[in-house]
């Protein structure tokens, strides 16, 4: 099942009614990342979007179609952010560059709060398969982007042919995931730093000279 699939089957909308769910979904997108899923209620939302009780109903007929709404708004930010940071990826450098925009934006906020991905995968993976597909597929296309990228820096001969493309981005994805976690216990992103950094290492090992 693609996320695409995954997502609820919507209603054709008036651009009124349209704006009034964007607004529903980007006020619950918010509440989520800072207070958690569970943490989060509907009267919370509703106060955050300025609607009403009957405008949310029309959307959503329940919370967990709104966090499924969220999980589809949220993929869709982080896929355009990274498809704009790793779409012409063909050096070691760029990878630097990569590393050092996600680590400055974390550290914006001195690590708190974690990935906005997987923040929603720690709380919802176990209990909503529908989410917890759509969010594998949104982590394996981001995975796919830092692949791709991989692969460019092969064919330009920065990067070892023996290289494993797939494994090092999946290395990579892993440390990016952890430093998040790490540096949200820490309110520190100094954890992250440290995770992506012994990562990059491992991909420098590859790296022509």
């Amino acid at each position: 099942m693609t996320r695409s699939e995954s997502a609820e089957v919507e209603p054709r909308l008036t651009p009124r009614g349209a704006a009034t769910r964007r607004r529903i979904v980007a006020a619950a997108a918010e509440l989520m990342y800072v207070k958690g899923v569970s943490s989060t209620t509907l009267d919370e939302v509703l106060a955050a979007s300025g609607t009403s009780k009957s405008q949310l109903y029309n959307h959503f007929s329940d919370k967990e179609q709104l966090v499924r709404a969220v999980v589809q708004l949220r993929a869709e930010e982080i896929l355009e952010r990274e498809r704009a940071a790793l779409q012409r990826l063909r050096s070691f450098n760029g990878l630097v560059r990569w590393r050092d925009a996600l680590v400055q934006r974390n550290a914006l906020q001195k690590g708190a709060y974690g990935c906005m991905l997987g923040a929603l995968a720690g709380e919802v993976s176990d209990q909503d398969e529908v989410a917890r597909l759509a969010l594998a597929q949104t982590f394996d296309e981001w995975e796919g982007l830092i692949e791709a990228g991989l692969r460019r820096m092969q064919e330009a001969r920065t990067l070892a042919a023996g290289a494993d493309p797939r494994r090092l981005a999946t290395g990579l994805m892993a440390a990016l995931q952890g430093g998040y976690l790490l540096a949200q216990a820490a309110h520190d992103v100094a954890p992250m730093e440290i995770a992506l950094d012994m990562a990059l290492d491992h991909v420098r090992a590859f790296v022509s000279a």
